[in-house]
């Protein structure tokens, strides 16, 4: 019994001794987190007061200062002040008319219009006959497109990337219609080349190796114009262009380099990348042109690609790792205008067709123009268009349209690219040259016309005596070609002094 008794007294000894250590570990976590949180709340306080470093502090912190936002200054007409009332003397006008009807080598299938600021005709001939206008048509296709599209906006040229887990990754070059990219690196200070593909290849390059990428295959995505590109009148029967229009016409393109344009030791490029050079033969596979050049760029900055580009869609819903973005496409539509390129011309039909969900074709766009220009309010009567450039044959269109055109450049709003860009006498273009006297220089603005049988015109101007006027020329079939495009050099000198 004395030995039950006493293990009895030991369990409880020990129960006890247990419980006391149990509470004493309570009590030594209590302590702690009563000094953690003191040693935790001291420490803040020493933060706030700035006695311990930290980001907790009393002291006042300088709120930023910003400066009024900046009004945007809000866009004028084209002639600023211009007094629209200011008529013309329509003898005046009729007699400088008849010089020009009457010269050496215009021959009899022409048509003129002089209208005033006003759209008031102060002297005409057969202005209601469809004529075949050469790239005077360019300027229906400018005012369409400049009061379609978000002239402010770029065409960006986007590399993707995508990865495997079988075989090497692939980038894929896509195109949104930059015809003006350079090979070299992009240049702020120009039109022509402000997308380089030296620095795409460079920030793609950079994105690859970020990813520890080193290898790929390269793809191009040249679909944004579909599969119908030329006009059915510069089209062979092997569905590319026609051999007499390749120096002047390639094929509409999501992307391309100097537009096409090959230059060579013969005819070299200008030092001045926005400068015309002639005539160069224009490349007929542009997008392959340029996915050969950024594979090469690739491997210069330490990619290597395996095998040549191929054309392939750029993947659906992914965001670019690199790109590079035109000039805008105001800026695009006066280079269009100022070297009367046909290519351009025609993309600008294109964008304007896309833009209102038109077919994606040639015929597409024509309707897309014809369509904005009614809405517009411009006479088309009589207005066929075989394409969007004037290149094609069967286009026709009377004086009255294209002087409707003009009318709307001297108080324009919306579409004052189409103004903006028309080139000028003395200053800039293919018609800076296009005056007898210096005296009217800086005061023509024109978009010129020249085809094997059509010399144009059509522009507006600045009178010396105040006002201004509209105007439209277009002699078909003349007898002497040169002669009568001096003929309207003089005509249009002379329509200043009106």
């Amino acid at each position: 019994m004395t030995s039950t008794a006493m293990s009895r007294r030991q369990r409880r000894g020990a129960a006890n001794h247990s419980t006391r250590r149990s509470v004493r570990r309570t009590i030594t976590v209590i302590i702690s987190v009563l000094i953690t949180i003191a040693l935790f709340a001291g420490y803040c306080i020493a933060d706030v007061y700035d006695v311990m470093p930290g980001m907790l502090t009393l002291k006042p912190v300088d709120a930023p200062t910003f400066a009024d936002p900046v009004s945007a200054k809000q866009g004028g007409t084209i002639a600023g002040s211009l007094d629209t009332a200011k008529t013309i003397d329509a003898a005046a006008a009729g007699e400088v008319m008849n010089e020009l009807l009457a010269a050496e080598g215009v021959g009899s299938d022409v048509s003129v219009v002089v209208e005033d600021a006003r759209g008031t005709v102060a002297a005409e001939h057969e202005s209601g006959t469809p004529r075949e206008p050469a790239s005077t048509m360019k300027t229906l296709t400018a005012l369409a497109a400049s009061s379609t599209l978000n002239m402010a906006a770029t065409l960006d040229t986007q590399v993707f990337l995508t990865q495997s887990d079988t075989g090497s990754d692939t980038v894929t070059l896509k195109g949104n219609g930059d015809m003006l990219l350079s090979a070299g690196d992009s240049d702020a200070d120009h039109i022509n080349g402000r997308a380089g593909l030296n620095t795409l290849a460079q920030a793609t390059a950079a994105a690859l190796a970020q990813r520890g990428i080193t290898t790929v295959h390269v793809n191009y995505d040249d679909t944004l114009f579909g599969d119908s590109r030329i006009p059915t009148g510069l089209r062979n029967a092997d569905g590319g262009v026609l051999g007499e229009y390749t120096t002047y016409f390639t094929s509409v393109s999501s992307m391309a380099i100097d537009g096409g344009r090959q230059y060579s030791d013969s005819m070299p490029a200008p030092a001045n990348p926005d400068d015309s050079a002639g005539y160069p033969e224009l490349s007929q596979h542009t997008a392959a042109d340029v996915a050969a050049t950024f594979s090469g760029l690739l491997q210069q900055h330490g990619i290597t690609v395996e095998a040549e580009p191929a054309a392939h869609a750029a993947p659906q819903g992914a965001s670019p790792i690199a790109s590079v973005s035109s000039a805008t496409l105001s800026e695009i539509l006066a280079f269009m205008l100022r070297h009367s390129d046909n290519t351009l011309a025609e993309e600008f039909g294109r964008l304007t067709a896309l833009a209102r969900s038109e077919n994606n074709s040639p015929e597409g766009a024509t309707k897309a123009v014809r369509t904005v220009l009614g809405n517009l309010k411009i006479d088309i009567n009589g207005l066929t268009m075989a394409d969007c450039s004037g290149l094609s044959p069967g286009s026709q269109l009377t004086v009255r349209t294209l002087a409707a055109v003009q009318q709307r450049n001297l108080t324009v709003g919306d579409g004052a690219p189409a103004a903006e860009g028309l080139s000028v006498a003395g200053l800039v273009g293919s018609a800076r040259k296009r005056y007898t006297s210096d005296d009217v220089a800086g005061l023509l603005r024109v978009k010129t016309g020249s085809l094997d049988t059509v010399t144009s015109m059509a522009g507006n101007v600045s009178r010396t005596h105040g006002g201004a006027l509209s105007f439209a020329v277009v002699i078909n079939n003349p007898a002497d070609y040169w002669a009568a495009s001096n003929a309207i050099s003089a005509f249009i000198t002379k329509l200043a002094e009106l």
